[in-house]
């Protein structure tokens, strides 16, 4: 895209010149709150819903009001460059649209939306293992996007390295290990309503589709409703690995030649055993709220693993985002990068990839802005000197 990525915000201006508003939402709350009347209550209680009381999806939000940015005046920043490199994915800003599971109940397009709306803004996306729709499928319908794929690490050996190969096989760049979802949380939005996702056959593409994993069954889960139940009870007896510790990950890089990225990491002890046991990089991410009810906002976590990693790998960052403001915080308390899941998500289930590249590209737009307007150029300007915490 030509120009810096502020310019959506005079396109939207030229625009209103002939009559015409913004179609979709510009942020992230009107985003959420039009796409609630847009999705299923069953879809949007397991987008948007957190673990338990969801203290921990709101601490996310409020430890992010704690810092407040401070601007720098009269620091040049006509010429602005925002676009970076982590281990060996360039990207045009640095955003990856995070894993989200089961997007086949939010849109039909799920994650084919979300690889196409990364390639045509040249970010990068990551799949998920529980995606709607296979990996193959995502590397045909995207093929010059880059790719990640996020492994659940199931508790079949065989089936965790067929997984891993083939997304080294369909061109994924990066292997990002999901460690805090071993089985899923108490989560009440989605109790309330007694539905789970992949009781109905969403989020397991990647499953029926794996060799592995159909050597496992009695019948193909495409034979008949009989064979298709068999299958899903099978995925339930799969998903998830709580005998895992941190010496697998060596078996992990057994199997790739692909960098390895280990996401879930809260505490720096744990950050430093990632990269002993062979890690490239850390995610820090408590899933967005969505696993350990009462635990302590990512953001709050990010400079004690930031300060552990040092320059021994890139650190990057989900949990809480929604705007262009809050990713400048991130990378200025260590971020490298950050995902953004929920935003993406509802800008599917408003217009599949349109709404995708929509809600994606007013989130680079005001990072854009803000970054230029606190009178910086790049992200690698960003230090913790240009934040101030305020309690």
């Amino acid at each position: 895209m030509a120009g810096h990525l502020g310019d959506f915000q005079l396109e939207i201006y030229l625009r209103g010149l002939a009559g015409e508003r913004p179609e979709l939402p510009v942020t992230y709350d009107e985003l959420e709150v039009a796409a609630r009347g847009a999705m299923t209550a069953e879809a949007f209680a397991y987008v948007a819903g957190g673990a338990g009381s969801e203290r921990t999806l709101r601490a996310n939000r409020a430890a992010f009001d704690r810092w407040r940015l401070v601007p720098r005046m009269l620091r040049s920043v006509t010429d602005r460059e925002l676009s970076t490199e982590v281990l060996g994915t360039p990207m045009a800003a640095p955003v990856l649209l995070a894993p989200v599971g089961t997007a086949s109940v939010i849109h039909p397009d799920a994650e084919r939306a979300q690889a196409r709306a990364a390639a045509d803004l040249g970010l990068a996306s990551v799949l998920s293992t529980a995606a709607s729709t296979s990996m193959e499928e995502v590397a045909a319908a995207a093929p010059e996007a880059n790719r990640w794929f996020q492994l659940y690490w199931p508790n079949d050996p065989e089936l965790a390295e067929s997984l891993v190969r083939r997304a080294e096989r369909a061109g994924y760049r990066a292997i990002v290990v999901t460690v805090d979802t071993w089985t899923m949380a108490w989560r009440p939005r989605d109790l309330a309503l007694g539905h789970l996702p992949f009781l109905h056959g969403h989020g397991l593409a990647n499953y029926f589709s794996d060799p592995v994993f159909r050597s496992r069954l009695a019948a193909p889960p495409e034979s008949g409703p009989e064979a298709r139940r068999a299958a899903i009870l099978a995925f339930t007896g799969l998903f998830g690995n709580p005998s895992l510790s941190w010496s697998d990950l060596a078996t992990l890089r057994s199997w790739t030649t692909l960098p390895v990225l280990v996401k879930g990491v809260c505490h720096p002890d744990d950050a430093r055993a990632a990269l002993d046991a062979g890690a490239d990089g850390v995610v820090v991410s408590n899933h967005g709220g969505r696993q350990v009810d009462g635990a302590r906002a990512a953001l709050d976590c990010l400079v004690d693993v930031a300060d552990a990693v040092a320059a021994r790998g890139p650190v990057l960052f989900d949990s809480g985002i929604r705007s262009g403001a809050d990713v400048l915080v991130a990378l200025a308390l260590g971020a490298d990068a950050v995902l953004v899941g929920r935003l993406w998500a509802f800008g599917l289930a408003l217009a599949g990839h349109r709404g995708v590249v929509h809600a994606m590209r007013a989130l680079l737009a005001e990072l854009d802005l803000t970054m230029a307007l606190a009178g910086y150029r790049s992200p690698a300007d960003l230090d913790r000197r240009a934040l101030a915490f305020e309690r």
